[in-house]
């Protein structure tokens, strides 16, 4: 059961905007980047493409969810949304721990990604045993992500998110980190995983079987040479994952003019361009003008197809 869909309106994409802004001061002051990104993939990557249940719908806050055994530790992260939800409390949790996610990749140095919100919060927990196991294969790692509705593609790219923080013991049993800079979103995940077993680095079973697909090892090789491919086909993933299951709501002209100015929407054109255009298609004149425009060209066209035929 889910709560009432957010009115995203020009005060809901205000408090996003503000939250974002204290998100990235969290962030970066508390280090927790790592964290941050872990709880939007894990309330988003629950996702079931048949059964359309699951997916970024704020419920990993639920106690329930959160006990769940691929979610140890994320109490942390919840705590410190829990700081912004209180000065935005129109925000919907969904929205919030997404948003969380894309402004962590960010101030890491990584890609910018686009945000769309008007996520709804589930007000159940979703169930257990959706998530990937860092213990298996190639073959669950398939089956979790095509589960979503995610490519082969998808699987590599956001593998790479693995590039921030590190493993620890008590949550996944494993330890350690990644990479040699793990606040640091790069491409190095992929350079460390071509190289092989490095002392200090750890690479999840999950991890080597990338390499062992041609098609996976592909896009690892790319993306470890090429950080510019990587960046961009990881904003393209995350963003899918971000949003599984949900379908944003077209705005209004003036939300839609707000979303602009806020980097949610692309401009199109000023606001008093858009007036002119709005007033110029209501005029009674010119929407006659526009019919014997069009009655004009379609007699010039049979015309022409009646000089050719006559000619022939």
């Amino acid at each position: 059961m889910a709560s009432v869909a957010p009115v995203v309106d020009a005060e809901y994409l205000k408090e996003i905007e503000k939250a974002r802004e204290d998100l990235s001061a969290l962030i970066i002051s508390k280090k927790c980047a790592p964290i941050m990104l872990r709880l939007a993939w894990h309330d988003a990557g629950t996702y079931d493409a048949k059964t359309k249940t699951g997916g970024p719908n704020g419920s990993i806050r639920h106690d329930s969810e959160l006990k769940h055994g691929a979610n140890t530790g994320l109490n942390i992260a919840i705590e410190i949304c829990e700081e912004v939800k209180k000065k935005h409390p129109k925000i919907t949790y969904a929205d919030l721990y997404q948003l969380a996610g894309v402004v962590a990749v960010k101030v890491t140095g990584g890609p910018t990604i686009d945000f769309v919100p008007g996520r709804q919060d589930l007000l159940e927990s979703d169930e257990e045993g959706r998530l990937p196991d860092g213990k298996k294969d190639l073959q669950h790692l398939k089956d979790v992500f095509y589960r979503m509705g995610l490519s082969d593609q998808d699987i590599v790219a956001l593998s790479g998110g693995h590039t921030l923080g590190r493993a620890h013991i008590e949550r996944s049993g494993f330890d350690g980190p990644w990479t040699k800079e793990p606040l640091k979103f790069d491409n190095s995940y992929f350079v460390e995983l071509l190289k092989g077993d490095t002392e200090g680095l750890l690479k999840l079973p999950t991890d080597k079987a990338l390499l062992n697909d041609p098609k996976f090892r592909h896009y690892v090789q790319l993306y470890a040479t090429d950080e510019n491919a990587f960046f961009k086909d990881y904003a393209v993933s995350h963003k899918k994952l971000s949003e599984l299951g949900f379908t944003p709501k077209s705005s209004s002209p003036a939300h839609q003019n707000i979303a602009e100015e806020l980097g949610f929407a692309p401009k199109s054109s000023s606001p008093a361009h858009q007036n002119i255009v709005e007033a110029a298609k209501n005029s009674p004149l010119v929407q006659q003008s526009a019919l014997i425009v069009a009655i004009a060209a379609a007699m010039v066209i049979l015309g022409y197809i009646f000089e050719v035929h006559r000619r022939v």
